[in-house]
Protein backbone atom coordinates (compact mmCIF):
# COMPACT_ATOMS: atom_id res chain seq x y z
CA UNK A 1 0.00 0.00 0.00
CA UNK A 2 1.50 3.33 -1.05
CA UNK A 3 2.21 6.07 1.49
CA UNK A 4 1.11 9.70 1.27
CA UNK A 5 3.94 12.13 0.50
CA UNK A 6 4.16 15.48 2.32
CA UNK A 7 2.94 18.50 0.34
CA UNK A 8 1.41 16.23 -2.29
CA UNK A 9 0.45 18.32 -5.38
CA UNK A 10 -2.32 15.93 -6.37
CA UNK A 11 -4.83 13.53 -4.87
CA UNK A 12 -3.54 10.15 -3.71
CA UNK A 13 -5.25 6.85 -4.45
CA UNK A 14 -4.70 4.02 -1.97
CA UNK A 15 -6.03 0.49 -2.34
CA UNK A 16 -6.93 -1.09 1.00
CA UNK A 17 -5.23 -4.37 1.82
CA UNK A 18 -6.25 -7.07 4.31
CA UNK A 19 -4.24 -5.42 7.07
CA UNK A 20 -6.61 -2.42 7.15
CA UNK A 21 -9.91 -4.20 6.54
CA UNK A 22 -12.47 -3.18 9.16
CA UNK A 23 -10.63 0.00 10.18
CA UNK A 24 -12.66 3.19 10.36
CA UNK A 25 -11.85 5.68 7.63
CA UNK A 26 -11.17 8.48 10.15
CA UNK A 27 -8.56 6.37 11.97
CA UNK A 28 -7.08 5.29 8.64
CA UNK A 29 -6.65 8.92 7.60
CA UNK A 30 -5.27 10.04 10.97
CA UNK A 31 -2.68 7.28 10.74
CA UNK A 32 -1.59 8.31 7.24
CA UNK A 33 -1.85 12.07 7.56
CA UNK A 34 0.66 12.48 10.38
CA UNK A 35 0.95 16.12 11.42
CA UNK A 36 -2.50 17.10 10.11
CA UNK A 37 -4.93 18.37 12.79
CA UNK A 38 -7.74 15.96 13.63
CA UNK A 39 -10.33 18.69 12.96
CA UNK A 40 -9.00 19.11 9.41
CA UNK A 41 -9.22 15.37 8.72
CA UNK A 42 -12.88 15.33 9.75
CA UNK A 43 -13.52 18.46 7.68
CA UNK A 44 -12.24 16.92 4.42
CA UNK A 45 -14.36 13.81 5.07
CA UNK A 46 -17.45 15.92 5.78
CA UNK A 47 -16.90 17.99 2.62
CA UNK A 48 -16.65 14.86 0.48
CA UNK A 49 -13.02 15.48 -0.48
CA UNK A 50 -12.18 11.98 0.75
CA UNK A 51 -13.82 9.34 -1.44
CA UNK A 52 -14.03 5.56 -1.21
CA UNK A 53 -14.66 3.80 -4.53
CA UNK A 54 -15.48 7.27 -5.95
CA UNK A 55 -18.31 7.78 -3.46
CA UNK A 56 -18.74 10.02 -0.42
CA UNK A 57 -18.54 8.34 2.99
CA UNK A 58 -18.97 9.25 6.64
CA UNK A 59 -16.20 9.31 9.24
CA UNK A 60 -17.41 6.01 10.76
CA UNK A 61 -17.23 4.07 7.47
CA UNK A 62 -15.30 0.80 7.90
CA UNK A 63 -12.90 -0.09 5.13
CA UNK A 64 -13.12 -3.32 3.13
CA UNK A 65 -10.28 -5.11 1.39
CA UNK A 66 -10.00 -3.79 -2.16
CA UNK A 67 -11.57 -0.39 -1.42
CA UNK A 68 -9.88 2.50 -3.22
CA UNK A 69 -9.48 5.55 -1.02
CA UNK A 70 -8.98 8.96 -2.63
CA UNK A 71 -7.17 11.45 -0.37
CA UNK A 72 -7.04 15.08 -1.54
CA UNK A 73 -3.79 17.11 -1.67
CA UNK A 74 -2.85 17.92 1.92
CA UNK A 75 0.00 20.08 3.18
CA UNK A 76 1.57 18.22 6.09
CA UNK A 77 3.42 20.27 8.66
CA UNK A 78 6.83 19.03 9.73
CA UNK A 79 6.57 17.33 13.11
CA UNK A 80 9.17 17.90 15.81
CA UNK A 81 10.99 14.72 16.69
CA UNK A 82 9.52 13.15 19.80
CA UNK A 83 11.47 12.81 23.02
CA UNK A 84 13.04 9.37 23.28
CA UNK A 85 12.18 7.52 26.49
CA UNK A 86 15.06 7.09 28.91
CA UNK A 87 16.94 3.82 28.53
CA UNK A 88 15.81 2.78 32.02
CA UNK A 89 12.18 3.08 30.90
CA UNK A 90 12.86 1.03 27.77
CA UNK A 91 14.66 -1.64 29.76
CA UNK A 92 11.84 -1.75 32.31
CA UNK A 93 9.25 -2.31 29.60
CA UNK A 94 11.38 -4.94 27.85
CA UNK A 95 11.44 -6.91 31.08
CA UNK A 96 7.70 -6.37 31.61
CA UNK A 97 6.62 -8.68 28.75
CA UNK A 98 4.23 -11.35 30.04
CA UNK A 99 3.25 -13.04 26.77
CA UNK A 100 4.04 -12.67 23.08
CA UNK A 101 3.11 -14.43 19.86
CA UNK A 102 2.80 -13.39 16.21
CA UNK A 103 -0.48 -11.58 16.86
CA UNK A 104 -0.25 -9.89 20.24
CA UNK A 105 1.95 -8.73 23.06
CA UNK A 106 0.98 -8.51 26.74
CA UNK A 107 2.99 -6.52 29.27
CA UNK A 108 2.81 -5.84 32.99
CA UNK A 109 2.51 -2.05 32.69
CA UNK A 110 4.32 -0.23 35.49
CA UNK A 111 2.48 2.39 37.51
CA UNK A 112 3.42 5.95 36.58
CA UNK A 113 3.82 5.37 32.83
CA UNK A 114 0.97 6.46 30.54
CA UNK A 115 -0.16 4.07 27.81
CA UNK A 116 0.45 6.74 25.14
CA UNK A 117 1.88 10.23 24.76
CA UNK A 118 -0.23 13.38 24.63
CA UNK A 119 -1.68 15.90 27.10
CA UNK A 120 1.79 17.16 27.95
CA UNK A 121 3.45 13.71 27.84
CA UNK A 122 6.15 13.23 25.23
CA UNK A 123 5.81 9.44 25.15
CA UNK A 124 3.94 6.49 26.60
CA UNK A 125 4.06 2.69 26.57
CA UNK A 126 3.05 2.36 22.91
CA UNK A 127 5.70 4.84 21.70
CA UNK A 128 8.36 3.07 23.78
CA UNK A 129 7.36 -0.36 22.44
CA UNK A 130 7.61 0.91 18.86
CA UNK A 131 11.21 1.86 19.63
CA UNK A 132 11.86 -1.55 21.20
CA UNK A 133 10.20 -3.39 18.28
CA UNK A 134 11.18 -1.38 15.16
CA UNK A 135 10.32 -4.29 12.84
CA UNK A 136 6.72 -4.47 14.12
CA UNK A 137 4.96 -1.94 11.88
CA UNK A 138 1.44 -2.27 13.28
CA UNK A 139 1.75 -2.11 17.08
CA UNK A 140 -1.51 -0.70 18.48
CA UNK A 141 -3.05 -0.48 21.95
CA UNK A 142 -5.97 -2.87 22.34
CA UNK A 143 -7.30 -1.12 25.46
CA UNK A 144 -6.07 1.38 28.04
CA UNK A 145 -5.07 1.60 31.67
CA UNK A 146 -4.84 4.76 33.74
CA UNK A 147 -1.34 6.12 34.13
CA UNK A 148 -1.36 5.26 37.85
CA UNK A 149 -2.70 1.71 37.31
CA UNK A 150 -0.33 -1.20 36.80
CA UNK A 151 -0.89 -4.63 35.29
CA UNK A 152 -2.02 -6.49 32.17
CA UNK A 153 -2.00 -4.41 29.01
CA UNK A 154 -2.62 -5.89 25.53
CA UNK A 155 -0.96 -4.60 22.36
CA UNK A 156 -1.92 -5.94 18.92
CA UNK A 157 0.88 -6.66 16.47
CA UNK A 158 -1.38 -6.94 13.42
CA UNK A 159 -4.44 -5.02 12.28
CA UNK A 160 -6.37 -8.30 12.04
CA UNK A 161 -5.55 -9.10 15.69
CA UNK A 162 -6.71 -5.65 16.75
CA UNK A 163 -10.08 -6.28 15.07
CA UNK A 164 -10.45 -9.66 16.79
CA UNK A 165 -9.62 -8.29 20.24
CA UNK A 166 -11.84 -5.23 19.85
CA UNK A 167 -14.75 -7.50 18.92
CA UNK A 168 -14.09 -9.67 21.98
CA UNK A 169 -14.09 -6.55 24.17
CA UNK A 170 -17.27 -5.20 22.58
CA UNK A 171 -19.08 -8.50 23.17
CA UNK A 172 -17.87 -8.75 26.82
CA UNK A 173 -15.84 -11.87 26.08
CA UNK A 174 -12.71 -10.63 27.84
CA UNK A 175 -12.67 -11.38 31.58
CA UNK A 176 -10.71 -8.57 33.28
CA UNK A 177 -9.85 -8.80 36.97
CA UNK A 178 -8.18 -6.17 39.11
CA UNK A 179 -6.76 -6.11 42.62
CA UNK A 180 -7.63 -3.02 44.66
CA UNK A 181 -6.89 -2.06 48.24
CA UNK A 182 -9.80 -0.05 49.60
CA UNK A 183 -9.79 2.39 52.49
CA UNK A 184 -11.55 1.12 55.63
CA UNK A 185 -12.96 -2.27 56.56
CA UNK A 186 -15.58 -3.29 54.00
CA UNK A 187 -18.36 -5.27 55.68
CA UNK A 188 -19.65 -7.15 52.62
CA UNK A 189 -18.42 -10.18 50.74
CA UNK A 190 -19.71 -9.07 47.33
CA UNK A 191 -21.18 -5.95 45.76
CA UNK A 192 -22.37 -5.00 42.31
CA UNK A 193 -22.23 -1.31 41.44
CA UNK A 194 -24.51 -0.44 38.54
CA UNK A 195 -24.12 3.34 38.36
CA UNK A 196 -23.81 5.48 35.18
CA UNK A 197 -20.67 7.57 34.80
CA UNK A 198 -20.32 11.04 33.30
CA UNK A 199 -16.98 12.50 32.16
CA UNK A 200 -16.14 16.16 32.75
CA UNK A 201 -13.11 18.22 31.82
CA UNK A 202 -12.09 20.65 34.54
CA UNK A 203 -10.08 23.83 34.11
CA UNK A 204 -6.56 23.00 32.98
CA UNK A 205 -7.70 19.94 31.04
CA UNK A 206 -7.94 17.64 34.06
CA UNK A 207 -10.47 14.86 33.54
CA UNK A 208 -12.88 13.93 36.31
CA UNK A 209 -15.64 11.32 36.29
CA UNK A 210 -18.69 11.17 38.54
CA UNK A 211 -21.79 9.04 39.03
CA UNK A 212 -24.58 10.81 37.17
CA UNK A 213 -27.93 9.68 35.76
CA UNK A 214 -27.03 11.39 32.48
CA UNK A 215 -23.84 9.40 32.06
CA UNK A 216 -23.04 6.13 30.29
CA UNK A 217 -24.03 2.78 31.79
CA UNK A 218 -21.28 1.29 33.96
CA UNK A 219 -21.18 -1.96 35.93
CA UNK A 220 -18.46 -3.20 38.31
CA UNK A 221 -18.50 -6.34 40.46
CA UNK A 222 -16.47 -6.35 43.69
CA UNK A 223 -15.51 -9.45 45.69
CA UNK A 224 -13.89 -9.52 49.12
CA UNK A 225 -10.45 -11.15 49.26
CA UNK A 226 -9.09 -10.12 52.65
CA UNK A 227 -9.94 -7.70 55.45
CA UNK A 228 -7.32 -5.77 57.40
CA UNK A 229 -7.61 -3.32 60.27
CA UNK A 230 -7.92 -0.16 58.13
CA UNK A 231 -8.11 -1.55 54.62
CA UNK A 232 -9.79 -4.22 52.49
CA UNK A 233 -8.31 -6.13 49.57
CA UNK A 234 -10.89 -6.80 46.85
CA UNK A 235 -11.12 -8.22 43.37
CA UNK A 236 -12.83 -5.83 40.94
CA UNK A 237 -14.37 -7.01 37.65
CA UNK A 238 -15.40 -4.16 35.32
CA UNK A 239 -18.14 -5.46 33.02
CA UNK A 240 -18.08 -2.18 31.09
CA UNK A 241 -14.95 -0.19 30.33
CA UNK A 242 -15.54 3.44 31.29
CA UNK A 243 -12.83 5.93 32.19
CA UNK A 244 -11.81 5.66 35.89
CA UNK A 245 -14.69 3.20 36.37
CA UNK A 246 -13.31 1.07 39.22
CA UNK A 247 -11.95 4.11 41.04
CA UNK A 248 -15.24 6.02 40.93
CA UNK A 249 -17.38 2.98 41.77
CA UNK A 250 -15.16 2.13 44.75
CA UNK A 251 -15.55 5.70 46.05
CA UNK A 252 -19.31 5.41 45.43
CA UNK A 253 -19.33 2.39 47.77
CA UNK A 254 -17.80 4.59 50.46
CA UNK A 255 -14.43 2.80 50.30
CA UNK A 256 -12.17 4.59 47.79
CA UNK A 257 -8.98 2.98 46.55
CA UNK A 258 -5.96 3.81 48.68
CA UNK A 259 -3.45 6.08 47.01
CA UNK A 260 -6.12 7.65 44.77
CA UNK A 261 -5.36 11.38 44.78
CA UNK A 262 -8.40 12.22 42.65
CA UNK A 263 -11.26 10.21 44.15
CA UNK A 264 -9.71 8.98 47.39
CA UNK A 265 -9.75 9.83 51.10
CA UNK A 266 -6.95 12.29 51.89
CA UNK A 267 -6.50 11.17 55.48
CA UNK A 268 -6.40 7.46 54.61
CA UNK A 269 -3.97 8.18 51.78
CA UNK A 270 -1.72 10.09 54.17
CA UNK A 271 -1.76 7.24 56.70
CA UNK A 272 -0.81 4.66 54.09
CA UNK A 273 1.81 6.92 52.54
CA UNK A 274 3.57 6.72 55.90
CA UNK A 275 3.46 2.93 55.46
CA UNK A 276 5.18 3.23 52.11
CA UNK A 277 2.26 3.37 49.63
CA UNK A 278 3.39 5.95 47.06
CA UNK A 279 0.95 5.05 44.28
CA UNK A 280 -2.61 4.06 43.49
CA UNK A 281 -3.24 0.51 44.73
CA UNK A 282 -5.05 -0.68 41.60
CA UNK A 283 -3.54 -3.50 39.56
CA UNK A 284 -4.90 -5.24 36.45
CA UNK A 285 -4.18 -8.76 37.69
CA UNK A 286 -5.43 -10.94 34.84
CA UNK A 287 -7.07 -11.20 31.43
CA UNK A 288 -8.86 -14.26 30.08
CA UNK A 289 -10.31 -14.66 26.58
CA UNK A 290 -10.90 -17.29 23.89
CA UNK A 291 -9.19 -16.66 20.56
CA UNK A 292 -11.50 -17.56 17.63
CA UNK A 293 -11.03 -21.18 16.57
CA UNK A 294 -9.16 -22.22 19.71
CA UNK A 295 -10.49 -24.73 22.26
CA UNK A 296 -8.95 -23.23 25.38
CA UNK A 297 -8.91 -19.77 26.92
CA UNK A 298 -5.79 -17.67 26.95
CA UNK A 299 -5.09 -16.62 30.52
CA UNK A 300 -2.55 -13.87 31.21
CA UNK A 301 -1.58 -12.87 34.76
CA UNK A 302 0.57 -9.99 35.97
CA UNK A 303 2.30 -10.23 39.37
CA UNK A 304 2.11 -7.37 41.85
CA UNK A 305 5.19 -5.18 42.08
CA UNK A 306 7.36 -5.91 45.17
CA UNK A 307 6.32 -2.70 46.97
CA UNK A 308 2.64 -3.67 46.94
CA UNK A 309 3.48 -7.23 47.95
CA UNK A 310 5.44 -5.92 50.95
CA UNK A 311 2.57 -3.69 52.02
CA UNK A 312 0.11 -6.62 51.96
CA UNK A 313 2.54 -8.76 53.97
CA UNK A 314 2.86 -6.01 56.57
CA UNK A 315 -0.92 -5.66 56.82
CA UNK A 316 -1.29 -9.41 57.32
CA UNK A 317 1.27 -9.37 60.11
Amino acid sequence: MSEIQPKSPRATQIQVDDGHQGQRIDNFLLNHLKGVPRSYVYRIVRRGEVRVNKGRIRANYRLREGDVVRIPPVRIAARPEGVRPHERVLERLEHAVLYEDRYLLAINKPSGIAVHGGSGLSYGVIEALRILRPDERHLELVHRLDRETSGCLLIAKKRSALRVLHELLRSNKVDKRYLALLAGSWDRRRAEVDAPLLKNMLQGGERIVRVDAGGKAALTRFRLLERFEKATLVEARPVTGRTHQIRVHAAYLGHPILGDEKYGNARANRDFRERGLRRLFLHAQSLRFRWPGEKQDRHIEAPLEPGLQRLLSELKN
